[in-house]
């Protein structure tokens, strides 16, 4: 079965060194988000990156950084995003967060045709 349903994503950019009471940043907010209700969310890892100060983080063997750009992509719908957005703003000291309105389209393969 297929719905289509409008939403919202957020594009959460932070450091793979930022930590938030001891514990990495990506994973305290996952793990928010999950406590929260949130519908999904979805990390990844850059091989290259670089942000405000313009310093190039990769996994170049050359220059190995230890802080490798994370991404967190989270989509749901548009009152449950501005409902976390302030627990966002407690923990994220340095990042950057972009949104977009987007169309999602589900399938459910539990249904038997």
């Amino acid at each position: 079965m297929r719905n289509e349903s409008t939403a919202i994503l957020l594009r959460i950019f932070i450091g793979e060194s930022d930590k938030h009471k001891g514990k990495p940043l990506y994973m305290y907010i996952v793990e928010m988000l999950k406590s929260e209700g949130i519908a999904g969310a979805t990390v990844f890892r850059g091989i290259t990156g670089f942000g405000k100060n313009s310093y190039i983080h990769t996994t170049s063997i050359l220059r190995l950084s230890t802080d490798l750009p994370i991404l967190i992509e989270v989509a749901d719908t548009e009152e449950n995003i501005a409902r976390i957005r302030p627990k966002l703003d407690e923990v994220i000291n340095q990042g950057l967060i972009t949104e977009e309105k987007i169309k999602v389209v589900f399938y459910d393969g539990n249904v038997k045709k």
